[in-house]
């Protein structure tokens, strides 16, 4: 924040109502337009520098935004253009003050402010989950194993508050005392003396603790250093005044000569008694695991029927994998029990081949002769058989490999709510993916990971205990001394990264954050930690987090998400344009994210116990929120296949306990999947991942340990042998045009911005020349290639550049404010012609529009040499579904076909203008929503609000069918199922853009998808992913409106629109229109009503979950269930209902205050209380606080 000249605060005395703080442009755009009036203003902070302001005003339904920006003396001033002088302020009032008054410069003068909304105190109680808990108190001593960066938030102590205390009374009231000593020739300052030595008194006991501790350390290895030390102890009884600061300061610098030396002379004691002693064996050295057995899979040979005439029937074979040796062996079972093998080296397997259709088929490709090679395809006992087949089979590669640097790594994340108890005894089945869900096979679950990430929430144990139990364990089941990389901690919240001991020189640019986003945002009990590195060429982000309980705070752990986006520092800051989840090659997000089933309980256990998820994962708020685009925005996650994580009943994984009774009532915490892992990685990046589920053993706390492991492609760090590039040989990247739809009611012009690593620097283009808008509420903005910089990386390998990656941002000319970013890879854009490229812009997790255009990437024939990648060696093969072979690298999800001719589609139809735009425009309805409902649907994204446009605000079909009323409530539709196995074409585009567009160019849009009436021709069979044009799904009057329909009719009436008209702008806006038209139209008839579901409503009629008697949950939720988890009742039985009850009864209603501001607002939580917390409440005088703890004592007694 800024500062104003001569001390002032910027903001003056008090924030004034129409200053918003941290508020988004966005949000800022949203208040503005439902304002609705020219000279609607308001001032935020910016977005794209520290200290600086926005100031927001509405003019003529656009928005415009003028920087206000302090200067060196901290005045402040609105930014202007080159030579007209600023007007210069004290605080952003005064400025405010002056351009209310007419003819300032402004577009119009200030005249309406848009006040915030003040709702401080319901989000205090909204961040509980019961309001007769508070949340828990941080550790009072927390040990980091590594030491925090300069940007980690620090919690403010007892300690220091005290030692604040007693600075302010010294300069208060004894430091004039000694300024008067002075003035009469005074040498020394005996009051500030006296101050000194107490801020010093818990330091002087604590280094008491340690030299004692080292003084029987001493006594072993250097009698002359014990001697000293047992001295200063000595000495240090009854000193006070001078001396005991003298003395204090006297033991620190033996604390550091005594810490410095004693190694030395340990490890010289040590020398001398192993000559002295007899040789005993060498140690075995754990840097290197234990030896991989060999492993063989008994398959079968799959060969096509012309064939079987031949041999007869399938042959059975045995592939005996010898990891260590470098070797395959197939061996054939031929007549009496004979044997017939071959063995192939690892550098005569070619290529393994994964049939996409069969999940346990594998074709295997060896070499026989020079150049000549075979495919043999073998049917292994099931999917998890063939997978653990094709890890080993890469294990050999690498590990035989001449590579200096690997290619692959396999990392483990683990996230685990240990309930505030003591860790269990043993975790090994969640290190070993052992349990239920999608788990390694019994022959790799015991292979080492290259990383492992352990998240943990509600953990009580301190820093130092925990990892070395990690490694511990870790060492037990691998052999190996993982080194830990990063520890950070936030309260109770942890997570630490442990690499192999061959890694650790790898790792690189480590960084740590935290954020809170407890009540408030200023408590720890809830919030994220996160780590991030670069494992050679390679960046990652780690994100554990623990969201706000509660089965209705949906909205709140959305606000969670996004705070935590935006506010955790990670990763490399030259990307701070970019929030976190584009910072990274690969980002993982896991953790307690809270949200819930929203179904009623019996149908939930009644799923459960019938093991059918399907259902439950439809109505999982997660799910539901991030097909919205609310969180998680393009993030992924593995199918779940395991049960839900909580909340069991401690000391079983039998049973669900679902209702507790707590002061307010009776609350219900459904079983949900709380316990998530999900992940975001650049496109065109390599990424598997191989397990995911939940532990069934670990019974200590509620929540089940959940982990997941991952095959993911590392890049090295790439040395040219070649030298640099001359002038002749310097790859370049050029852009030929681009082209954004940007969602803003702003009319402010646009500049790009290009980071890589593979860049010297940041470089900008120049302002876009073409700018057009079919809507108040979205922008069309273009760049021509004048416009455009030729981008010049630093080498001009095509081996380094197919690994690079271009990140953009749109940044306005007005504000330097960013309105998107995106990110694109340059491997598919390498070659002499420019490539096409196609994506979403999103800022702060919310989508704000698309991008596309066209460039290529060229690098000179010299330097065009490469080499196969080892996740390059495995492929997948598509041939039994019509689809062509190929190499793919987009794990389980497929089917992005139809949307890439969609985002086409939306872009080819906003560069229509309606004819009649003028008359379809209703001037009575002002208020628009920046988060359009029906900007997501026609982006691919389901919206419920879909189901409730009427037939009087679209034009109606051409055709009507019944069978059209039985289609799928978006959120219904399959989530990781093939279209193919949906029950409708309509479920089918349901499922299909459920996906996340893609970042690689999009197939030629069929002209017929324009003609009205017109069927597109079929030159092949599409079983899978039609086109978005050949569906045509008649609607009734009430269902949503089907697109290829909506962009092929008219209209009727005065609203209708021409049939090449149809812009997607237009429609957006009359969605926008029905949003705040008055109560919404029923909705069209979806899925089948849940039991006890009233008929014809959605899914939506759950969120009331529980339907009767529902309780507001308090915080209890938010907090760990530590020794209350059993019980009913607490173990504090006063007769009292608060806090200040009990002290009105004891006649000390004046400490209340001071009670609840430091936090003890719960008589749950009084009777840990102690004569320190006490003090620092207020109550110092020692009757009250003897009165009070008495009182905690005989309550307990009870």
């Amino acid at each position: 924040m800024a500062g104003g000249g001569c001390g002032l605060s910027p903001l003056g005395p008090a924030p004034p109502m129409w200053y918003h703080r941290d508020l988004s442009r966005a949000a800022a755009e949203e208040l503005l337009a439902r304002a609705g009036r020219d000279g609607s203003f308001l001032v935020r902070d910016s977005e794209s520098v520290n200290g600086a302001y926005a100031l927001c005003v509405l003019f003529q339904k656009h928005v415009h935004t003028y920087r206000v920006l302090p200067d060196d003396e901290g005045f402040l001033a609105v930014q202007t253009s080159q030579g007209v002088q600023p007007k210069r302020f004290k605080t952003l009032p005064e400025l405010v003050s002056l351009y209310l008054q007419p003819s300032q410069g402004l577009v119009t003068t200030l005249l309406y402010p848009v006040d915030r909304e003040e709702t401080v105190l319901s989000d205090d109680r909204d961040y509980s989950d019961g309001e007769d808990e508070k949340p828990p108190l941080p550790p009072r001593s927390a040990s980091t194993s590594t030491p925090p960066g300069p940007d980690t938030p620090t919690e403010s102590t007892p300690a220091a508050n005290g030692l604040s205390t007693i600075s302010h009374e010294y300069l208060k009231g004894s430091y004039a005392l000694d300024l008067e000593a002075v003035k009469q020739g005074a040498c020394s300052l005996p009051h500030l003396n006296k101050t000194l030595v107490a801020s010093c008194k818990r330091l002087n006991g604590e280094v008491d603790k340690v030299l004692t501790g080292l003084e029987i350390l001493s006594k072993v290895f250097d009698q002359q250093s014990a001697f000293m030390v047992s001295k200063m102890i000595q000495q240090s009884v009854n000193q006070g005044g001078d001396q005991e600061l003298e003395n204090l300061v006297t033991k620190l610098a033996i604390l550091k000569d005594l810490l410095s030396s004693i190694e030395k002379k340990a490890l010289k004691a040590l020398q001398d008694m192993s000559l002295t002693s007899p040789c005993s064996p060498p140690l075995h050295s754990m840097r290197h695991s234990k030896a991989i057995p060999v492993q063989a899979f008994e398959v079968k040979l799959d060969v096509y029927l012309a064939e079987l005439t031949k041999i007869g029937k399938s042959q059975k074979y045995t592939l005996s994998v010898d990891v260590e040796g470098g070797r395959l062996v197939v061996m054939k079972k031929v007549k009496d029990n004979q044997e017939d093998w071959i063995t192939y080296t690892h550098d005569k397997i070619r290529q393994l081949i994964k049939s996409q259709r069969v999940q346990n088929k594998l074709g295997i490709v060896l070499e026989k002769e020079k150049d000549k090679s075979q495919r043999k395809d073998f049917i292994f006992a099931s999917a998890k058989k063939r997978e653990a087949f094709c890890q080993l089979l890469q294990l050999m590669k690498n590990k035989h490999s001449n590579q200096d640097e690997p290619d692959m790594i396999s990392i483990f994340i683990g996230t685990f709510n240990m309930g505030s108890v003591p860790s269990p005894k043993s975790v090994a089945s969640w290190v070993l993916c052992r349990g239920l869900g999608k788990t390694l096979d019994e022959m790799t679950v015991a292979i080492p990971h290259d990383l492992y990430v352990f998240g943990s929430q509600e953990n009580s144990v301190c820093d130092r205990e925990w990892v070395e139990s990690l490694r511990a364990m870790l060492k037990d089941q691998t052999e190996l001394d993982y080194k830990p990389i990063a520890v950070q901690t936030l309260w109770n919240i942890k997570i630490a990264v442990l690499v192999k001991p061959e890694h650790e020189n790898r790792i690189s640019h480590v960084g740590m954050s935290s954020v809170k986003t407890g009540i408030a945002n200023t408590l720890g009990n809830k919030g994220a930690v996160g780590v991030s590195f670069m494992f050679n060429g390679t960046s990652f982000g780690f994100v554990n987090c623990h969201l706000t309980s509660g089965n209705e705070k949906i909205a709140r752990r959305n606000q969670n998400y996004l705070d935590i986006l935006r506010l955790l520092s990670l990763g490399d800051k030259q990307l701070s344009s970019f929030d976190i989840s584009l910072r990274f090659t690969h980002l993982f997000w896991l953790g307690d994210l809270n949200y819930r089933l929203d179904m009623d309980i019996q149908e939930i256990l009644n799923y459960i116990n019938r093991k059918e998820f399907d259902p439950l994962l439809k109505v999982d708020q997660l799910n539901l929120e991030k097909d919205k685009n609310k969180v998680f925005f393009r993030f992924v996650e593995e199918e779940i296949s395991f049960p839900p994580t909580y909340r069991y009943e401690r000391g079983s994984r039998d049973t669900y306990v679902w209702q507790k009774q707590k002061a307010t009532g009776m609350r219900t915490n459904v079983p949900s999947w709380c316990d998530r892992i999900l992940w975001k990685s650049y496109p065109e990046t390599h990424i598997v991942c191989n397990s995911y589920g939940c532990t069934d053993d670990v019974v200590t706390s509620d929540h089940s340990p959940v982990f997941a492991t991952f095959e993911v492609g590392v890049t090295s760090q790439f040395v040219s042998k070649k030298g640099l590039p001359k002038s002749s040989e310097q790859a370049y990247i050029e852009f030929e045009s681009i082209e954004a739809i940007v969602k803003t009611a702003s009319r402010t012009k646009f500049f790009i911005e290009f980071y890589s690593t593979c860049l010297e620097e940041f470089k900008k283009s120049y302002e876009n020349d073409t700018q057009s808008s079919d809507n108040i509420n979205f922008l069309r903005v273009g760049w021509s290639n004048k416009q455009l910089t030729t981008l010049k990386p630093l080498l001009s390998e095509i081996e380094y550049l197919q690994d690079q990656h271009l990140l953009l941002t749109v940044k306005s000319l007005d504000g330097y404010e960013s309105y998107g970013e995106c990110v694109l890879a340059l491997k598919s854009m390498i070659g002499s012609t420019a490539q096409q490229f196609e994506t979403c812009l999103s800022h702060r997790g919310e989508e704000t529009g698309k991008i596309r255009g066209s460039m290529r990437v060229r690098v000179p024939s010299e330097r065009m040499g490469t080499r196969e990648r080892l996740y390059e060696w495995i492929s997948v093969d598509k041939d039994e579904t019509g689809a062509p072979k190929g190499k793919s690298t987009m794990g389980p999800r497929a089917g992005h076909e139809t949307e890439n001719q969609f985002l086409t589609l939306c872009f080819f139809v906003c560069s229509l203008r309606p004819k009649q735009e003028a008359a379809n425009s209703d001037s009575s309805i002002s208020k628009n929503s920046y988060n359009n409902p029906a900007y997501y649907i026609l982006e691919g994204v389901p919206n419920q609000s879909a189901a409730a446009i009427s037939a009087e605000l679209l034009p109606s079909p051409t055709s009507a069918n019944p069978q059209a009323a039985k289609a799928p409530h978006p959120t219904a539709s399959a989530r990781t199922k093939p279209p193919s196995q949906a029950g409708s074409v309509g479920a089918t585009v349901g499922s299909t853009l459920n996906r996340p567009p893609p970042d690689f160019p999009p197939p030629p849009l069929p002209k017929a998808a324009l003609e009205p009436g017109s069927e597109p021709p079929m030159t092949k069979p599409r079983t899978l992913h039609p086109d978005l044009a050949e569906v045509r799904i008649p609607s009734a009057p009430a269902a949503p409106p089907v697109l290829g329909e909506v962009f092929r009719r008219g209209g009727a009436g005065g609203g209708a629109l021409d049939d090449q008209s149809c812009s997607v702008l237009q429609m957006a806006k009359t969605l926008s229109e029905s949003e705040f038209s008055g109560p919404p139209p029923p909705r069209a008839p979806s899925a089948p009503p849940l039991r006890g579901q009233p008929l014809g409503l959605g899914l939506d009629a759950c969120r009331t979950f529980p339907p009767r008697n529902p309780i507001t949950e308090s915080i209890a939720e938010d907090m760990p269930e530590e020794a209350l988890w059993g019980s009913s009742s607490s173990s504090l039985s006063v007769g009292e209902s608060s806090v200040g009850e009990w002290l009105q009864r004891l006649g000390l209603e004046r400490y209340e205050q001071g009670l609840l501001h430091n936090g003890w607002d719960d008589l749950e939580f009084l009777s840990d209380i102690t004569e320190e917390d006490l003090e620092e409440a207020g109550v110092m005088d020692p009757a009250h606080k003897l009165i009070l703890l008495e009182s905690l004592r005989q309550q307990q007694q009870k």
